[in-house]
C-alpha cells in the first residue's frame, strides 16, 4: 500500500507539472500580463440584418441607400491597430480605418454628414460593436440619425469609414478637407506616429506594445493578426508538445516570429497556451495553444494573406489557434 501511495503521489505531481509547464518547454513557458480585459457591452442591438460581408471592402459603400445611412455596416470587434503614419488608429473587424468629422459634435453626440456625404463617408452601425482590448466599454455608444439609423459613437464622436480606403490599413481619409481624421481607439484624433514610446511593454515584461487581435477576412473568415494588423501564421512542421520550431536561420527572414504580445490587450483569442516560446536560437516568440506564431515577409500591408497555403505548410491562424483552410 505504501508503494502504491508513493506511485499515486508521483503521478499527481507529474500531472501538476504538466499543467504548469503547459507547452512542454524544458523551462516552461511564461504567461505574459494579467487577466484578459473584461467583456464588452455592445453598443446597441446585436442583430446583423442587412450586413454584407463583402460590403465596403469591395467598394459596396452605401449601395442602394443613396443619400442615407440605411446600408450602414456593423463594425464588429473593433481593433486598436498600429500604423506607421498615425500610430494607433481604430479599425473595424476587417481592418478598415474608422474616422470622425470635425463638423459633428460629441457633447451632445450629433452627426451632420448627410446626403452625398454619406456616399463618400459610409456610416458605421452601432449594432454589435465591441471595444478593443484595453478600451473602456463605456466609451462606445450610439446616436440616432435623421433616418433612424443607429450610428456608432466613440467618446461621443460618430464613426465613419472612407470610400477611398480600398484595403485594410489604408488611411486615405486622414485630413481630407481639413475636417476628417482617423479616430484613435479612445475616440480622439489619431496622433502622428513617433511619440509612442514603449507602452504596454518594455524590458521588464518582454512584450511589445499591443496584443493580438481578430480580423474578419472576406475569404478566410476570422483570423489572428498582430498589433500592426498583419496576418499571423503557423507552420505545420512545428510542434506544440513538446514546443519546437522547424523554422530557423534563413527561414526566419521570410517568416519573422511574432514577438511576445500583451495578454491584457489580446481579446477574443484563446488564451490557452498563450505563452512565450524561448527558442533555441535565443529569440522569444509568441504562441497560441503552444503553437509558435509567425508573420510573412511577403505581406506588405494589413489585410494581405500572401502566406496562406505556401508550400502546403503555412496557414493563417483561427482565434482558437487552429490552421485556417488547411487540408484535412
Amino acid at each position: 500500500m505504501k508503494t502504491w501511495g508513493n506511485a499515486a503521489l508521483a503521478l499527481t505531481a507529474a500531472a501538476v507539472l504538466a499543467l504548469t509547464t503547459g507547452c512542454g518547454q524544458e523551462k516552461g513557458g511564461q504567461s505574459l500580463g494579467g487577466a484578459p480585459a473584461g467583456a464588452a457591452n455592445p453598443a446597441g442591438a446585436s442583430a446583423d440584418s442587412g450586413y454584407d460581408p463583402g460590403g465596403y471592402a469591395s467598394g459596396g459603400y452605401g449601395s442602394g441607400a443613396e443619400g442615407s445611412a440605411a446600408a450602414a455596416s456593423p463594425a464588429g470587434q473593433l481593433v486598436a491597430a498600429d500604423t506607421k503614419q498615425l500610430g494607433k488608429v481604430l479599425t473595424d473587424s476587417k481592418g478598415f480605418t474608422l474616422y470622425r468629422f470635425d463638423k459633428d459634435s460629441a457633447n451632445p453626440p450629433r452627426a451632420t454628414c448627410e446626403g452625398d456625404c454619406v456616399t463618400a463617408w459610409p456610416v458605421v452601425s452601432a449594432a454589435g460593436a465591441k471595444p478593443p482590448a484595453g478600451v473602456d466599454p463605456s466609451l462606445l455608444g450610439e446616436v440616432t440619425r435623421a433616418d433612424g439609423t443607429k450610428q456608432l459613437t466613440v467618446d461621443g464622436w460618430p464613426m465613419y469609414r472612407y470610400a477611398k480606403d480600398a484595403r485594410p490599413g489604408d488611411v486615405n481619409g486622414q485630413g481630407v478637407g481639413g475636417t476628417w481624421f482617423a479616430a484613435a481607439p479612445d475616440g480622439k484624433k489619431a496622433a502622428p506616429a513617433g511619440n509612442a514610446e514603449e507602452e504596454g511593454g518594455g524590458e521588464d515584461s518582454g512584450t511589445v506594445p499591443g496584443g493580438l487581435a481578430i480580423r474578419e477576412d472576406p475569404k478566410l473568415g476570422d483570423i489572428v493578426v498582430d498589433s500592426r494588423g498583419m496576418t499571423v501564421y503557423r507552420f505545420k512542421k512545428d510542434s506544440a508538445w513538446p514546443m519546437k520550431t522547424a523554422c530557423v536561420g534563413p527561414c526566419l527572414k521570410k517568416w519573422p516570429v511574432v514577438a511576445p504580445a500583451d495578454k491584457n490587450e489580446t481579446k477574443g483569442i484563446t488564451l490557452k497556451g498563450f505563452v512565450t516560446f524561448n527558442r533555441p536560437d535565443g529569440i522569444k516568440q509568441q504562441t497560441i495553444d503552444c503553437w509558435p506564431l509567425y508573420t510573412f515577409a511577403g505581406d506588405e500591408e494589413p489585410g494581405d494573406t500572401n502566406g496562406q497555403g505556401v508550400g502546403g505548410t503555412w496557414y493563417a491562424v483561427s482565434p482558437e489557434g487552429k490552421l485556417v483552410g488547411a487540408p484535412k
